[in-house]
């Protein structure tokens, strides 16, 4: 078998907006960790990035036309032959086109023959994302079962900022790679709302000090990543990461708990599924300095009287926005795991309580955990030693299976 064969095959569609030369990044991401990526441009993407880049990336010929090489049927064989279709940047017209199974190009026909995952990444101005008709173009795709990322918020054309920015491309390669290691899975979560939070919070103690722990962010991020490559509209709030945002995910930026509930709170009212997995701090000062402390010679410093943060997990488990929402919850222990776990299971309500040792060297900053899901029926679940996404995933299975 040839090697191009053995690899995993991916058709990259480009259609004309200005975004097309970010795609470069994204088709050189997925040459470079082993997939063999043929490249369909439209006509007017050949107008902002020419045919021989895309060959030279890819190492495949490039086509816009059905007539080209017409006796390997190009039209009906890429998609056919393929194990996912990805359209970045997805223009309004090439929604639309999709949308009402046009097929007037070679783009547009491979779509209609493809039988793989189907990822589109839109790129646009605000005002034609938001357009009745474009919306209901994305519906009707996302019905049939493709996957259409949110845009991202940012600078857009010209002067322009809003909501319409192609993603990231790195965050775009990792929807992707998702995707094809969930096969012919699909987008099981399609149609839901689910909020996730990750990172860690901070208590100012004065302008430059705060009480604060070590959490990454990053075993949230994978649930937010995993959740949008399953097709859930989600919400992440997030708390002092530093990570860049995840490719189709509204991001809400916050700093401390009483911040965190505040956005928790608002997105949840009409979620099918909250998980938290923030470090959230118990405890924040009672007072705040509004100045530097100054370290006085001679004088011990004087205590750090604390206050008991809001108990969110607690909150949300016993008022419930929809009685059938799901409630995730995390529990970070360093001894008696297990034992804790079921404790604080019991004590906050939730449905499910993902359970996991940790330590100055064990999960935090790491890109692999280990942990028991506990269930509220009785249930556990062991997830073994590896990198979180296969974590998130496993939580996003048992929430799955309590949505119905």
């Amino acid at each position: 078998m040839p090697e191009s064969q053995s690899k995993p095959r991916v058709v990259l569609g480009v259609s004309g907006g200005i975004a097309a030369y970010k795609a470069c990044e994204l088709l050189r991401r997925l040459t470079e960790s082993g997939h063999d990526v043929r490249v369909v441009p439209t006509a007017s993407a050949l107008k902002f990035v020419g045919a021989p880049t895309w060959s030279a990336l890819s190492g495949n010929p490039v086509s816009t036309e059905v007539w080209d090489a017409v006796h390997e049927v190009p039209h009906v064989r890429i998609g056919q032959h393929a194990d996912l279709v990805v359209v970045a940047p997805a223009t309004a017209d090439m929604l639309a086109k999709a949308a009402h199974g046009l097929a007037d190009d070679l783009l547009t026909n491979t779509l209609l023959t493809a039988r793989c995952p189907v990822v589109f990444a839109p790129a646009m101005h605000t005002e034609m994302w938001e357009h009745p008709a474009t919306q209901d173009n994305v519906a009707v795709l996302r019905r049939r079962g493709a996957l259409v990322i949110e845009p991202a918020v940012g600078r857009l054309t010209g002067v322009d900022t809003g909501k319409g920015r192609l993603p990231d491309p790195a965050e775009i390669f990792e929807v992707c790679r998702r995707v094809l290691a969930r096969g012919t899975a699909g987008p099981d979560l399609a149609g839901r709302h689910v909020v996730v939070t990750a990172g860690g919070t901070r208590e100012p103690l004065d302008p430059v000090r705060y009480l604060g722990n070590r959490s990454s962010g990053k075993q949230g991020y994978a649930l937010a990543r995993t959740a949008a490559a399953r097709g859930a509209r989600v919400t992440l709030v997030e708390a002092n990461t530093g990570i860049a945002d995840p490719a189709g995910v509204d991001v809400v930026h916050v700093g401390t708990a009483v911040q965190l509930r505040e956005a928790v709170l608002k997105a949840a009212a009409d979620a099918d599924a909250v998980v938290m997995a923030a470090a959230v701090a118990d405890f924040r000062p009672a007072a705040y300095a509004e100045g530097k402390i100054k370290k006085k010679e001679g004088q011990e410093p004087a205590p750090v009287a604390l206050v008991r943060n809001p108990d969110i997990l607690a909150e949300i488990s016993a008022d419930r926005a929809r009685p059938d929402q799901v409630v995730v919850g995390f529990a970070a222990e360093t001894d008696d795991v297990l034992a804790n776990g079921r404790a604080k299971l019991r004590r906050k309500g939730c449905d499910l309580l993902v359970v996991n040792e940790v330590g100055e060297r064990k999960t935090f900053g790491s890109e692999e955990n280990e942990a028991v899901v506990l269930g509220a029926d009785g249930t556990e679940t062991p997830v073994p030693y590896g990198p979180k996404e296969a974590l998130a995933d496993t939580v996003w299975d048992l929430v799955a299976s309590r949505l119905g």
